[in-house]
């Protein structure tokens, strides 16, 4: 089916490149593109009940409360990886 779309120009040119970096027509970039954003499960807002764990803490590991552990500069490192 042939329809006609607006597209910013900069992500035209994108769509372009990539589907040629793929060998794929731009049509059919966009029509897979366009089919897994669709298929995609869309989030419900439902809250997900996470297990709570008591009891002690092994011999040798610190405990921290919430606040504590949100005082910490846990960002990531310069890999991007979160320690």
């Amino acid at each position: 089916m042939r329809t006609t779309i607006s597209v910013d120009d900069r992500l035209l040119e994108m769509a372009k490149a990539e589907a040629a970096a793929r060998g794929l027509t731009l049509g059919d970039l966009i029509a897979r593109a366009l089919q897994e954003h669709l298929l995609r499960p869309v989030p419900t807002g439902e809250v997900v009940e996470l297990p709570v764990f008591t009891g002690t803490v092994m011999s040798g590991i610190e405990s921290m409360s919430n606040e504590e552990l949100l005082a910490l500069d846990m960002g990531p490192d310069e890999n991007g990886l979160f320690h």
